[in-house]
């Protein structure tokens, strides 16, 4: 394996591994190996890990910092906070991408910047800092990287998140509006891929729409419904 140097990024996140091997699994996407035909690990399991941490502290903040929240506001505000555009944001501030270990056929379109690829290894961090500095170094890390977020996302001037709220709208007009995603296919090669997905109510399509990652697709396909819902209530005023 090639050799990375991490410091710059130790620096940057404000802690130094005692246990190199944790960061650098973290920061190696499974593309490498599967380029390389190395048994070096990858990420996958730390995203696993980190994923459940972030979620448990970004739960205790909203929790202490929106006492009068109710339970499903803490729900969606949580969503917004931990989501894959949240995460790529953190990962961009730290320049994340370009201390990864990824195959050249991943490098070469663009991975280095792809907001899945990204996204992921800010929770493999968030699982490496767990298992190299405990609970507290993980959460001092996690509150420091998403505090622009979560006062975002606290004073509600966070990006939306389109799939509750096209649940919320749809809801209200049918409390037993039953909303569903499908993937419609998949275009390009594994390291590549789009994905085409529609939203649709009760059996009816609402909208359509397609990202890198099924996650993405789904979340433009509900923005797409909800521009379609709010042109039809126009042209009915009218």
């Amino acid at each position: 394996m090639s050799t990375i140097n991490f410091n710059d990024f130790e620096e940057q996140i404000g802690y130094k591994f005692k246990n190199k091997m944790y960061l650098e699994r973290a920061l190696t996407h499974s593309s490498y190996n599967k380029e390389k035909n190395t048994k070096h690990q990858d990420n996958e399991r730390l995203e696993f890990l980190g994923d459940s941490f972030l979620d448990a502290i970004i739960s205790e903040e909203l929790f202490q910092e929106i006492p009068q929240g109710s339970e499903g506001k803490l729900t969606k505000t949580r969503a917004l906070v931990v989501c894959e555009k949240s995460l790529a944001r953190v990962a961009n501030k730290y320049g994340l991408g370009r201390y990864m270990y990824m195959g050249h056929g991943e490098e070469t379109t663009g991975g280095r910047c792809k907001s899945s690829i990204i996204a992921d290894a800010v929770e493999a961090v968030i699982g490496a800092l767990y298992l190299d500095g405990g609970y507290e170094i993980t959460k001092k890390f996690v509150l420091k990287s998403f505090e622009d977020i979560l006062q975002e996302a606290e004073t509600g001037k966070l990006f939306s998140d389109f799939k509750s709220e096209v649940q919320e709208i749809m809801q209200k007009r049918d409390k037993n509006a039953i909303i569903s995603y499908e993937t419609d296919r998949e275009e390009g090669p594994a390291h590549d891929k789009t994905f085409f997905v529609h939203i649709s109510c009760n059996g009816n399509i609402l909208g359509r729409g397609e990202g890198k990652s099924k996650k993405e697709a789904e979340q433009n396909a509900a923005k797409a419904a909800i521009a379609a819902l709010e042109r039809r209530e126009t042209s009915d005023v009218f």
